[in-house]
């Protein structure tokens, strides 16, 4: 016990790497525990035909915006890491960017809610629509997640991502409780509580930035130039988990699309290793030597794959009785999508962490290439098997594609880096390296 203690003491006290991804680790656990109680109290309530309708309103807003990023996010905390002393001038830049892609995109989601979603009720579609003015909000909110990871402010960051989940779930539970929950009402509870963060933090980087108009010409260029050739992994990390719930809203009849939504939240527990290691190392790679950039990758890509792949295992074991038992006996339509869908995100996760090393090293546009290769498969995968093979065919459309990019990012390490890609499984030398005080 005192070993352990020593050991979490150690762990904690630090500023490193390993620290910063313990507690990125452990804020992306309350982060889950908020997420599967709102989920829960939403099913419950609204049963399989209702959470599907709700689900098809909240999705709009941020798979919308996050398909408008061209890259910013990932350009801002790069140019931030790599020119700190132009800070003044890329923050603004990345203000103005981001505000132009995020009206854009409200655009683009009130001319097309409507004709996507005519399955869904009349006041759904009103709302979606409305809900859409959120879109600004939501890509900025990216820029300042971004900004706080240049600076390196990891418990800011990760204070500032509890407020939405947390507001959301004391919502759907006083809706609940004053039986006053709907898929509209909880459609607002899941997204109005955007607008304080935002708020929130862009009074906190404004003053921490202290932003300068003018010369903002460098910046721009500095951002759109590594944001496009970014673009491609932004989309695959942001938009594609969000982009085959959107379309399979209008493929599926709602109480279907209750049951996906379902399998896909549940699978999703499983992102919380994967996404803590890349919130982490991206930041302290960019800027860095190759040949650190590639350790730190390894490393990371070795750690959360093996963990991820581990709890796969046990939740496709316990799958059917974990939904029966949280969700209720009318979701169990949702395992054999729920298992698929566990799989593809073991290897999804693996791509994604592995992407942070050309992100790093200044070549996002390799990425993107291959990347969007295997994106440009889900749509028509989509499209083709979801109305002939239902809920499986999502997933498999899903999963497909995941395949192909995992292939693809393997190949480019020896044909563009000209080194082997990592290994997935750690030996006892990682071990004791993940748990010394460097």
């Amino acid at each position: 016990m005192l070993a352990l203690r020593d050991l979490t003491r150690t762990i904690f006290a630090s500023r490193g790497g390993v620290a910063a991804s313990a507690h990125t680790v452990l804020a992306n656990i309350f982060l889950l525990c908020f997420y599967v109680g709102t989920g829960i109290i939403t099913a419950r309530v609204l049963g399989p035909s209702g959470r599907g309708e709700q689900a098809a309103i909240v999705v709009w807003p941020q798979a919308v915006a996050y398909t408008l990023t061209l890259g910013l996010p990932s350009a801002l905390l790069y140019n931030l890491k790599r020119f700190p002393a132009q800070a003044a001038q890329l923050f603004p830049a990345a203000l103005l960017l981001g505000t132009m892609m995020g009206l854009l995109a409200t655009i683009a989601g009130v001319i097309f809610i409507p004709l996507w979603l005519n399955e869904y009720p009349p006041e759904a579609v009103r709302l979606a629509q409305w809900l859409m003015l959120l879109a600004p909000l939501v890509l900025l909110h990216l820029m300042f997640i971004a900004a706080l990871q240049a600076r390196e402010e990891f418990s800011l960051y990760n204070a500032s991502r509890y407020f939405v989940p947390f507001a959301a779930l004391l919502a759907v539970a006083l809706l609940a409780l004053v039986q006053s929950l709907t898929p509209l009402s909880a459609s607002l509870a899941y997204l109005l509580p955007e607008v304080p963060i935002f708020l929130w933090l862009l009074i906190r980087l404004w003053r921490s930035y202290h932003p300068v108009w003018q010369g903002l010409s460098t910046a721009f260029k500095r951002l759109t130039s590594y944001g496009l050739r970014s673009y491609g992994v932004d989309v695959l990390a942001l938009a594609v988990p969000l982009l085959d719930r959107a379309l399979v809203a209008g493929l599926l009849a709602p109480s279907i699309m209750g049951l996906y939504v379902v399998a896909v939240s549940t699978a999703r527990i499983l992102d919380v290793f994967q996404s803590a290691a890349v919130s982490v190392l991206f930041p302290k790679a960019s800027g860095r030597p190759v040949e650190e950039v590639l350790t730190l990758t390894g490393r990371a890509a070795k750690a959360s794959t093996t963990l991820t792949a581990v709890a796969a295992i046990g939740l496709a074991l316990l799958g059917p009785w974990a939904i029966s038992l949280v969700y209720g006996k009318e979701f169990l339509g949702a395992v054999a999508v729920f298992r698929i869908l566990l799989m593809e995100l073991v290897l999804a996760g693996t791509i994604w962490v592995l992407a942070q090393a050309f992100m790093a090293i200044g070549k996002p546009g390799i990425v993107t290439v291959l990347q969007v290769i295997g994106v440009g498969l889900t749509i028509p995968l989509l499209l083709v098997m979801v109305p002939r093979y239902g809920l499986e065919g999502a997933g498999l459309a899903i999963l497909i594609p995941t395949a192909v990019r995992f292939v693809l990012v393997l190949l480019s390490f020896p044909l563009i880096l000209k080194v082997r890609p990592p290994r997935f499984w750690p030996k006892y030398a990682d071990l004791r390296e993940l748990f010394s005080k460097k």
